[in-house]
């Protein structure tokens, strides 16, 4: 079951889980840098994350952002630099849940919504012990929490990809997740699947889960996060979107692949030939 499981490869294997030190925020991301092969990923990226927020990270494909998240989860490690959690190394983390883009799952492997889900409770109860009562229950509330639990013996084909996205978010509650990494979550989405999804996230705020959410669409990222992130494998920007998301920012970021425009809500983009395929 690799397929599906391994957005969260890092957590499965019993070990000693960081202790969170007080006083240290939740992401520390400082001197980020990661080259393949001698190509940069990734260049001297500096930012930090406040418990509770909800960041957008916004940038052309091949900007780094899977990259990124997948350095945070502790799927990767860094060419130089440093990511901390609570203060300690990503790696070994159970409060870090990573939701891959759509195309990365085998969506036809037989496996049910709600083992999918139970796949969160894996770290805590160990590989090979069975789940009790106890987590049963985290699993069945996670599952009513996005409004899944009628389909828990689904196959996981079955969903709609809203239904999809929100079975990886209720994985993420059965995980009792602190930092949820989100790539591209709404690329495929119809408008009321995204608004379902984004009432889902409400409901994480509430909690005081924090949420990275790479997407393409500035609109809504100026609308629905409180802070957005303009990546392209350098940090661009990272604030308020009224200040990141500005003329110079976005040449910047996009260079000759899009056009900058004035639309009477603020700035967007036209024939922006990097927003389609497989993101790195």
């Amino acid at each position: 079951m690799n397929s599906v499981a391994q957005p969260t490869a890092n957590t499965i294997t019993p070990r000693s889980h960081p202790v969170h030190i007080p006083g240290e925020p939740i992401l520390r991301v400082e001197h980020l840098s990661l080259a393949y092969e001698g190509v940069v990923a990734l260049q001297n990226v500096t930012f930090q994350l406040i418990t509770g927020e909800r960041m957008a990270v916004i940038g052309p494909n091949g900007a780094g952002k899977s990259t990124l998240f997948k350095i945070i989860a502790g799927l990767l490690k860094p060419g130089s630099g440093t990511v901390s959690v609570f203060g300690a190394e990503p790696s070994g983390h159970i409060c870090i849940s990573y939701l891959p883009q759509h195309n990365h799952v085998d969506w036809n492997f037989p496996v049910t919504v709600g083992e999918v889900v139970m796949m969160g409770r894996t770290r805590k109860i160990g590989f090979f012990r069975w789940p009790s009562a106890g987590d049963r229950e985290i699993v069945s509330r996670a599952l009513r929490t996005v409004g899944l639990h009628a389909h828990a013996h689904r196959q996981i084909s079955q969903l709609s990809g809203g239904q999809q996205q929100r079975m990886f978010i209720a994985r993420a509650l059965a995980q009792e997740a602190d930092l949820m990494l989100m790539d591209e979550p709404v690329t495929g989405l119809d408008t009321p699947s995204q608004e379902e999804l984004f009432t889902v996230l409400d409901t994480l705020r509430e909690e005081k889960v924090t949420v990275m959410f790479a997407l393409h669409d500035l609109k809504l990222a100026a609308t629905c996060f409180d802070r957005v992130m303009l990546l392209n494998r350098r940090l661009v920007g990272i604030g308020k979107p009224a200040d990141v998301f500005t003329r110079e920012h976005l040449s910047k970021a996009y260079g000759d692949r899009a056009q900058v425009l004035e639309n009477g809500h603020g700035l967007s983009m036209v024939d922006d030939t990097c927003c389609g395929g497989r993101e790195e």
